[in-house]
């Protein structure tokens, strides 16, 4: 009782901050004051989510408070799965929280941000926390309220409106979604989330709060094509709330649909995990593809995010399958694999969009082609954002490789299963999840390569300064928590033990008593792996070259002109692009994913106009789904707007009637 007590006292202490940072933006160092609380405040829900998660793993708190319906009160509990989330979405705000107490003090409208941002995470720390429905939407819909105010805080740009605009109907959508689902569940339960757990629906009804559940969850986690509004809204926001936005509430999203279709549901039916799997691969493969053709830093990094949660989605669909044919201990090894890479991509993604502030800090710019050279200017900054990028694409010995390695391992056990449907799709997702790996490595070297090596590509780039001190400790400290869960996977492996067992039934085998704290997710003749002797090998064998290359090789110099490619003029622009990067790729899968057209245009003979080289790319999903939404929602307003004109009368008979039509349906 006393580990939820503190949490939401500090919750309320987050909420306090909200009205004094309407006062403390109009004091000079108002937004260190307000910075400084929440990094308190999350630091401390933090340490007791992890203290609960560590040492009380198996025991759960409730408490009611005298708030919200007044019949029902606002229910809060706090178990092993609230626990670990409350980990990932507080570790996450006191990065964000630290890395702001630097970057947060040149916003150019904080009146715009300050007062928002402790809301924000207070609503999503009251999501997990919530154990009522009531309570649950409330904080949800908050979450998106608040989230929204930060991406549309430099509303002069035409861009971060439209961002907002976007933004704000898909997270009403997500909304309506989840309040239909929990609407079937309650109808024959009540809103409390124990009345649910010991009810006993149908099965038609809990596979349509499946569906439900997957389109709210969904559109607010970024999955394809409920994606559109992610790659507008997360780069709109300041770098500390994209951080927050895109590593921290898109796994509140996953939180939801874990506790509902996990904890809340029944038994799982085996196709309820077929259609998780057909959007979870398809969302890895789409999401990266769209991140390789971008030039700017952000959208990259909201792209990946999409990559990633098809990941996570996808392990989540596998522990489903699993489950409902009876393999507990191989839906143990997809859940754990799935939330350990929600943990991982909460630490490798943060760091990136907190890098991607930086630069955007010192250059003003977030195109790739006007970069270059930062290697040089911001070597700091330049050493965090590579080991972020080694980590997204998944390369050991950091953590990323270690979650998307179960994952693959769990689907290597798909001939196990007994359903001939599943047995064909599963590879074939597993194939997708390959190709996504692959095209993220690409993604990262072409992020990395066009962003800090090479020359300059222009004046703001050449005249680049590294961070200040609080961004850049954020950013050492996250990049050391990759390190540390990539060599030392199993003491996080063993931490989640408590969440499978609570969701699954069962859990992986313990992995910190093995030699060397090798991870072995099913036998150590099939399949281990070990991050500390990887890097103690990369290490010593690094260092065992470079000692032999300075000890044998020559001393004489040889000078000469470097390769040019051809080009002898020294011009930075002459430099292998972020467009031409991506050419390949595009044209392998451009014509069918993004309809592409490469149009050149050739002066005539003597003609002094340059010649001119243009690629187009449509959006497919968007022009084949939401663009006729957005023309039939264009045309019933236009028709509705006579509304405003009707007189008295009229607008009574209209109440009537309304009045009249909701006695029928309640009637019926």
């Amino acid at each position: 009782m006393a580990m939820i007590a503190v949490a939401l006292w500090s919750v309320a202490v987050l909420l306090a901050l909200a009205p004094a940072g309407v006062v403390l933006s109009t004091r000079p160092r108002g937004s260190i004051i307000l910075y400084g609380g929440c990094l308190v405040a999350t630091s401390t829900l933090c340490v007791t989510a992890l203290s609960d998660l560590l040492y009380f793993p198996h025991l759960s708190a409730s408490v009611t408070l005298p708030i919200g319906l007044p019949w029902l009160g606002a229910h809060f509990r706090l178990d092993a799965l609230s626990a670990f989330f409350l980990v990932v979405v507080n570790l996450g705000g006191v990065a964000a929280s630290l890395f702001a107490l630097g970057y947060g003090q040149h916003e150019d409208s904080p009146g715009r941000v300050l007062p928002f941002y402790p809301a924000y995470l207070a609503a999503m720390n009251v999501v997990v926390l919530a154990n009522d429905a009531f309570s649950f939407l409330v904080a949800w819909e908050f979450m998106s309220l608040t989230s929204w105010a930060m991406v549309v805080s430099h509303h002069r740009e035409a861009e971060n409106v439209r961002a907002g605009y976007v933004y704000l109907l898909m997270a009403s959508f997500g909304t309506l979604a989840l309040l239909l689902a929990f609407g079937l569940l309650a109808s024959g339960a009540g809103y409390d989330f124990d009345a649910i757990r010991a009810s006993h629906p149908s099965a038609a009804l809990t596979g349509m709060v499946v569906i439900l559940v997957l389109l709210g969850a969904g559109s607010k986690a970024g999955l394809v094509p409920l994606h559109a509004w992610l790659p507008l809204a997360h780069p709109a926001a300041p770098s500390h709330v994209s951080g927050l936005m895109s590593g921290v509430m898109t796994k509140v999203a996953v939180y939801g649909f874990v506790r509902i279709v996990f904890d809340l549901l029944p038994e799982p039916v085996w196709w309820w995990s077929m259609v998780v799997l057909l959007v979870g691969g398809p969302t890895a493969t789409l999401g990266v593809l769209y991140a390789l053709m971008q030039r700017d830093i952000k959208r990259v990094l909201a792209y990946s995010t999409i990559e990633n949660i098809g990941i996570i989605f996808t392990g989540l669909g596998l522990a489903l399958a699993f489950k409902a044919e009876g393999l507990d201990w191989v839906a143990a090894l997809a859940f754990t694999a799935a939330m350990l890479h929600v943990f991982n991509h909460a630490l490798f993604k943060s760091l990136l969009f907190f890098g991607a502030g930086a630069v955007l800090g010192s250059t003003g710019e977030r195109d790739m082609e006007k970069l270059g050279g930062l290697i040089h200017r911001m070597p700091k900054t330049a050493f965090a954002v590579l080991v972020g990028c080694v980590a997204i694409s998944a390369l050991p010995p950091f953590n990323g490789f270690v979650s998307e390695w179960l994952t693959f391992q769990a689907i290597l056990l798909s001939p196990q299963l007994p359903n001939w449907g599943l047995k064909l799709i599963i590879p074939a997702v597993g194939g997708l999840l390959a190709l996504a790996a692959a095209f993220a490595a690409a993604c990262f070297v072409k992020l990395y390569g066009i962003s800090f090596l090479g020359r300059p590509r222009s004046d703001v780039a050449a005249s680049a300064h590294e961070t200040d001190r609080f961004s850049l400790a954020a950013m050492f400290a996250l990049a050391a928590l990759c390190f540390v869960a990539g060599i030392l996977p199993g003491l996080f492996i063993d931490a989640l033990a408590p969440v499978s067992e609570a969701m699954v039934g069962n859990v992986m085998p313990h992995q910190t008593g093995l030699d060397w704290l090798t991870i072995v997710p099913i036998a150590q003749s099939r399949s281990s792996y070990n991050g500390l002797l990887v890097f103690l090998f990369a290490a010593l064998s690094g260092m065992a070259a470079a000692s032999a290359i300075h000890r044998l090789a020559s001393d004489r110099l040889r000078r000469a002109p470097a390769w040019d490619c051809g080009y002898p003029d020294p011009n930075p622009a002459i430099q292998y692009s972020a467009s031409s990067f991506s050419q390949p790729i595009r044209r392998v899968f451009g014509s069918v994913i993004f309809a592409a057209r490469e149009i050149g245009e050739m002066p005539q003979p003597l003609s002094p106009a340059p010649a001119r080289f243009t690629v187009e790319m449509r959006d497919l999903i968007w022009e084949a789904l939401y663009a006729p939404i957005a023309k039939v929602i264009g045309v019933t307003t236009e028709r509705v707007n006579m509304l405003q004109f009707l007189t008295i009368r009229r607008y009574l008979t209209l109440v009537f009637a309304a009045l009249i039509v909701l006695l029928l349906v309640v009637a019926l």
